[in-house]
C-alpha cells in the first residue's frame, strides 16, 4: 500500500490546511481535497501510495459510517423510515435498470459489463454525501433524508452488485437465490451491528472513564463492520445499526454525559481523518486514469448516471405526494442533485475480479462519474442550499 508514519503525517498536515483554504475560499473541502490530491500525484514520494478496497473498507468507511449514526435520531427517522426504505431499494434499482440498457445500446458495451457498471454506480455514496451536506450547513428532514438513504442503500447495491458479477463471470443465479442473498445482506447485518453494539453498551454501562467509553464506540463501529464482512454480509449495515444503537441508546444511561461530549469529539476528529485520507487518495488515483481515450462511454455514463438519479427519486416521491410524508418540489430537486458518488462505488469497482469482461473500461468511467459527482455536483449543492434557506426566509417575512 506504501503507507508509512512520514506520508501519514504529510497527508494529514495537507488535509489540515486544505480545510483552512477551503473554508477561506468557500468551497467544499471534499472538492479542495480531491484537488490537493491530484497535486500530490506527482510527487515521486506518493506514487506506491494506492488507494485499494479494503483500504477505503476496512480503514476508512467504518469511522464514517459510524460517526453519520451515531449523530441519526430515531424518532425522525421513524417517521420517514418507508420513504428512505423505497429510495434505498426501488430506486437503485430503477437508476441500476436505466444506466444498464443505456450502456449497452449507446455506449456499445456488454450486457455484462452495462450492468456490473449500472448497479455499482447507482447507490450514492455516504461518504460524498454527508461530507458536502455537513458542510454546506443542511439541517432538519432534507439533510435526514439525503444521509439515511445515502446510508441505507449499500443492502442493495452490495446484492445487487454480487448478482452482477456473478452474471458476467457466466454464473447462474435465480430468483431465490438473489432473495436469500438479499436477507442474509442486510438482515445478517442488522444482526451483527445489534449484537456488537449490546454487547459494548452494557460494558460501556458499568464505566464513567471517558476513554473507556470511546473505546467501546470504538470496538462498535470497526466489530460490527468486521464481523458482518466476515461472514459475508454488509458491514455498512452493520456499522450503521450499530451507530444508530449507541447513539440513541447510550444517552440513556449507557454511556455518562461526560463521556458522551467526548465520544462526540472523537468520532467528530476520527471522520475528518477518514474523510481526509479518502478524497485524498481519490485524486491520487484519477491522475493515473486516461479519460480521453474512453470519452464517449464517460460522457454517456455521466448523463445516464444523473438521468437515472432522477428516475430513481421523482417517481418514488410521487408514491407520498398525497401523504403527510410528501417531499416539496424543492428537496426533491436536492435530493436528485445531491446524489452523490465516491469511495463507496470506487471499493466496489476497485475489487472487480480480474477476469470480469471491460474490466478496465468500468474502471477508467467509475472514476469519471465520481470526479464529476464531485467537482460538479459538490460544488454546485452548497449555493442551492443557500439559495434555499434565503427563499424560505424571505417567505417567512412576508
Amino acid at each position: 500500500m506504501g503507507f508509512s508514519i512520514q506520508n501519514l503525517e504529510f497527508l494529514l498536515l495537507v488535509a489540515a490546511v486544505v480545510a483552512m483554504v477551503a473554508r477561506r475560499l468557500h468551497i467544499p473541502y471534499s472538492v479542495g481535497l480531491v484537488l490537493a490530491g491530484i497535486g500530490l500525484a506527482f510527487l515521486p514520494v506518493f506514487h506506491d501510495i494506492q488507494l485499494t478496497r479494503d483500504l477505503i473498507f476496512t480503514v476508512l468507511l467504518p469511522p464514517l459510517i459510524f460517526e453519520a449514526a451515531f449523530y441519526l435520531h430515531w424518532q425522525p427517522l421513524r417517521k420517514d423510515f418507508l420513504l428512505i426504505t423505497l429510495l434505498a431499494t426501488l430506486g437503485v434499482l430503477l437508476s441500476a435498470g436505466f444506466t444498464t440498457i443505456g450502456m449497452h445500446f449507446l455506449a456499445h458495451w456488454e450486457w455484462a459489463g452495462a450492468l456490473v457498471f449500472g448497479i455499482l454506480i447507482a447507490a450514492t455514496d455516504p461518504v460524498s454525501v454527508i461530507a458536502v451536506f455537513k458542510e454546506a450547513g443542511a439541517t432538519g428532514r432534507l439533510r435526514l433524508l439525503v444521509e439515511a438513504e445515502s446510508l441505507f442503500n449499500d443492502g442493495t447495491a452490495a446484492v445487487g452488485f454480487d448478482v452482477a458479477v456473478a452474471i458476467a463471470l457466466g454464473q447462474s443465479v435465480t430468483i431465490a437465490g438473489i432473495s436469500k442473498a438479499l436477507a442474509l445482506t442486510i438482515g445478517g447485518g442488522i444482526l451483527c451491528g445489534a449484537a456488537v453494539a449490546g454487547c459494548a453498551l452494557l460494558m460501556a454501562g458499568s464505566t464513567d472513564d471517558h476513554l473507556v467509553e470511546i473505546t467501546f464506540t470504538t470496538v462498535g463501529a470497526y466489530g460490527s463492520f468486521l464481523l458482518a464482512q466476515h461472514f459475508h454480509f454488509s458491514g455498512v449495515l452493520a456499522t450503521l445499526t450499530a451507530g444508530l444503537m449507541m447513539g440513541n441508546i447510550g444517552p440513556l444511561g449507557a454511556i455518562s454525559d461526560k463521556g458522551r461530549a467526548a465520544v462526540e469529539s472523537f468520532w467528530d476528529y476520527a471522520a475528518f481523518v477518514a474523510n481526509s485520507l479518502i478524497f485524498l487518495l481519490i485524486g491520487m488515483r484519477e491522475t493515473r486514469l486516461h479519460f480521453a481515450a474512453k470519452w464517449w462511454p464517460v460522457i454517456v455514463a455521466i448523463l445516464l448516471v444523473t438521468l437515472g438519479r432522477a428516475l430513481a427519486i421523482y417517481p418514488t416521491c410521487f408514491l407520498f405526494s398525497r401523504s403527510e410524508r410528501r417531499v416539496s418540489g424543492r428537496d426533491q430537486f436536492i435530493l436528485f442533485w445531491g446524489g452523490l458518488r465516491g469511495a463507496l462505488a470506487l471499493a466496489l469497482v476497485l475489487g472487480l475480479p480480474e477476469g470480469l469482461p471491460q474490466r478496465e473500461d468500468i474502471i477508467t468511467t467509475s472514476f469519471a462519474v465520481v470526479a464529476f459527482s464531485i467537482f460538479v455536483q459538490g460544488l454546485t449543492i452548497p449555493p442551492l442550499l443557500r439559495n434555499g434557506r434565503q427563499s424560505v426566509a424571505a417567505t417567512c417575512d412576508s
